[in-house]
């Protein structure tokens, strides 16, 4: 399948949206659009590169919309859960509990219980964690799996501060450094049967997560050889690799796709292909970011100090990374006129992408090169399916934008998020 939709496609979908009736209205200054079609897709490809066994998880993180989470789950997926709230949504689902996981590095002892009593899959931030969850326990069995989230400590990726296998993380127990205590761990708890890494997604390189995931295989197989010589009849019988796989976000840039990631896993790593573990993902960003585009209305077009701005209805709101940090978080853009169909002129011009917040460093593009806009088209911006409305921003009280999920190109569309009323933004404050 292509890795991303086409700007053709997501015209012919908003010419669609635009004609139907009582779907956008005038106060719908700027809307999300979801492909649950290309999701649908993208998630078979994940389920058809990884053995039928493998437990796949979504990240609630990377797109937290219930209507969406419960069509993630009638595809047989389970939900990774960063936060006691994050495991709340995922169980309103209706999901089994232990289809849930629960990796909060902060999480406390009711937290703790709540999740055990539940059942819900745990990976134990820090080996503190362990002796937590084993108080708990001694006064009441729980029926949780729980894992240990190692660091592998291969380093960062291009990104910072998104990148969490360096030599120090806050997540995790660090292996290099803590590699003899991890294993007495495993040999003190019964209880203690998977092991869980996540290095980070985007700016990773494809062998840098590699390399990350076999230095986990690794010692997992050196601690269940040692179980096993101690005469012990427990081991690691889950691996959760987690999730990272970079996203395409520009039409020049390859992206790497799951069936050649796991590929690359199965040479490195051939147990975990077998039935000797329990495979786990958690995938979020490169589920979801490509299968959904923004679009605003340009509101104002100014020409000052040699520079031409589009004030438009989304900016750090939505797009606090890209705000902040734009070259390494790029969007693609694309021009529509009032009734959808692309802007498509010979002459070009640059232009700078603005947002309604109230500071200046609330630009979501510079010097973007555009087809010529007039005041009232609209701006797409393309691949916004993940970490983005997720981090919405509550400065300024903006409301949250429509969100419509369509299938077949605009064949179909329905609602999954009303746009958020002046009461509702008022009753967060309350």
């Amino acid at each position: 399948m292509s890795n991303r939709i086409s700007a053709a496609k997501i015209s012919s979908t908003f010419t669609k949206a635009l004609n139907k009736k009582k779907l956008i209205c005038e106060k719908d200054s700027a809307l999300i659009f979801i492909d649950l079609s290309f999701l649908d897709k993208k998630i078979n490809e994940l389920k058809r590169a990884f053995p039928k066994s493998t437990v796949h998880s979504a990240a609630v993180k990377a797109n937290p919309l219930p209507k969406v989470l419960n069509f993630v789950k009638s595809k047989g997926f389970g939900f990774e859960s960063a936060s006691l709230p994050e495991l709340y949504i995922a169980e309103k689902t209706g999901i089994p509990s232990q289809k849930i996981l629960f990796d909060s590095p902060a999480k406390t002892i009711q937290e703790l219980k709540y999740a055990l009593q539940k059942g819900v899959y745990i990976n134990a931030d820090s080996l503190s964690e362990l002796e937590r969850i084993d108080k708990i326990n001694r006064s009441k069995t729980f029926k949780s799996k729980i894992g240990l989230r190692v660091n592998p400590q291969v380093g960062t990726g291009k990104i910072k501060i998104t990148s969490v296998a360096g030599k120090y993380s806050k997540f995790g127990v660090p292996l290099l450094e803590k590699r003899k205590e991890i294993i007495n761990a495993y040999k003190k708890y019964d209880w203690l049967c998977g092991i869980h890494l996540h290095i980070g997604s985007q700016g990773c390189s494809l062998k840098q997560l590699l390399k990350g995931i076999k230095d986990v295989y690794d010692f997992a197989e050196e601690i269940n050889s040692n179980l096993h010589s101690e005469g012990k009849t427990k081991r690691i019988k889950y691996f959760d690799l987690g999730g990272g796989l970079p996203v395409s976000y520009l039409r020049n840039q390859k992206g790497i796709n799951f069936k050649e990631y796991a590929k690359a896993l199965k040479n490195d790593c051939p147990l975990l292909f077998t039935d000797k573990y329990i495979l786990i993902t958690e995938f979020g960003r490169h589920l979801y970011a490509n299968s959904a585009w923004a679009i605003s209305r340009i509101e104002y077009i100014k020409n000052e100090s040699n520079t031409r701005t589009l004030m438009i209805h989304l900016g750090a709101d939505m797009f606090i990374r890209e705000s902040y940090n734009s070259n390494e978080w790029p969007h693609e853009f694309l021009v529509l006129d009032s009734k959808g169909k692309m802007i498509i002129t010979k002459r070009n011009a640059k232009y700078t992408i603005a947002g309604p917040l109230c500071f200046a460093g609330d630009i979501i593009g510079r010097n973007i090169n555009l087809s010529k806009p007039s005041q009232n088209d609209f701006i797409v911006i393309r691949d916004v399916g993940a970490y983005t409305f997720g981090m919405w921003s509550r400065y300024n009280s903006r409301q949250m934008p429509k969100i419509i999920g369509y299938f077949s190109d605009g064949k179909d569309f329905k609602i999954i998020k009303d746009r958020e009323s002046l009461e509702k933004v008022r009753n967060f404050w309350l």
